[in-house]
């Protein structure tokens, strides 16, 4: 008879889960929003308990797995516009983990799952939880090379203006490198439409050098102009206006400009980052 440990198998499972919803994010390059990624975890770890309950043992059959499996992708991508793809990728990082734990048993001559196909070892907590926090950062490293190239990362930023704030999804470009003349500091790229009604009256980002003009002779200040090279323009000019913050990834900065681009920047993305 096999004894299970309830709080092993929902750790280990929960480190296994959080590791695969995370890489498969990186993959797909989708909207990375760690609490909801921890939330996907928790409940396939939830489920990984469940099936050893009494009378519970029907929710390991392929139907229940698949269900679970897409509830779990859900719960950390549900803000994606394009869901299957990083939901895709989830199963398919799964299987080749699966693959791995069973090359490992056969060669290793020790076991990491149970009968029913869950994650489980009588190692010691405190070993596994090292190996996997070890896993965590080569894969982290691994994931960021392989999910796109020029960087990939996306996430929720938060530009706040005078006229008020709004959230867009970021990219991390890594090929970005606008920076503030006056102090070196990155430049934040976005899509004036989604700042629309935040703007002040002057700010036409269709007429970059018009929009600087009439914050002069309004008095006014914040109206600046970013020189830029992009693919088919030699040298282009964007209107950029003083943010009273950004937030990104926990960070909270002030004073950054924000060149607005007067057309979308790509499918998925409403802003473009440096590194900062």
């Amino acid at each position: 008879m096999t004894v299970v440990y309830v709080d092993l198998l929902f750790l280990l499972n929960l480190a296994a889960n959080y590791l695969l919803l995370l890489g498969a994010g990186r993959m797909a390059g989708a909207v990375l929003v760690r609490w909801r990624i921890a939330l996907g975890a928790a409940a396939g770890a939830l489920y990984a308990v469940l099936i050893f309950l009494p009378g519970l043992n029907w929710l390991a059959a392929w139907p229940c797995r698949i269900a679970a499996g897409v509830g779990m992708a859900a719960m950390a991508y549900g803000g994606e516009r394009h869901l299957l793809r990083p939901t895709v990728l989830f199963f398919g990082a799964s299987a080749g983990l699966a693959g791995a734990v069973l090359a490992l048993e056969l060669f290793g001559g020790f076991s990491l799952t149970l009968e029913r196909g869950v994650f489980y070892s009588k190692v010691d907590l405190r070993l596994l939880l090292l190996v996997f926090v070890g896993c965590y950062f080569v894969l982290s490293l691994f994931f960021r090379q392989v999910g796109q190239p020029g960087g990939g990362e996306r996430g929720e930023l938060e530009i706040v203006l005078e006229g008020g704030s709004a959230a867009l999804t970021a990219l991390v470009d890594t090929g970005h490198s606008l920076t503030d003349p006056a102090d070196g500091r990155p430049v934040i790229v976005a899509e004036a439409a989604r700042l629309a009604g935040l703007l002040p009256a002057w700010a036409d980002p269709a007429d970059p050098v018009g929009s600087v003009e009439r914050c002069r002779r309004m008095g006014q200040r914040g109206a600046r102009l970013i020189p830029y090279r992009a693919v088919g323009v030699d040298c282009g000019m964007l209107l950029a206006v003083r943010a009273a913050a950004v937030r990104w990834n926990g960070k909270t900065l002030d004073g950054l400009l924000v060149a607005l681009s007067p057309t979308p920047l790509g499918e998925g993305c409403q802003a473009l980052i440096g590194g900062f």
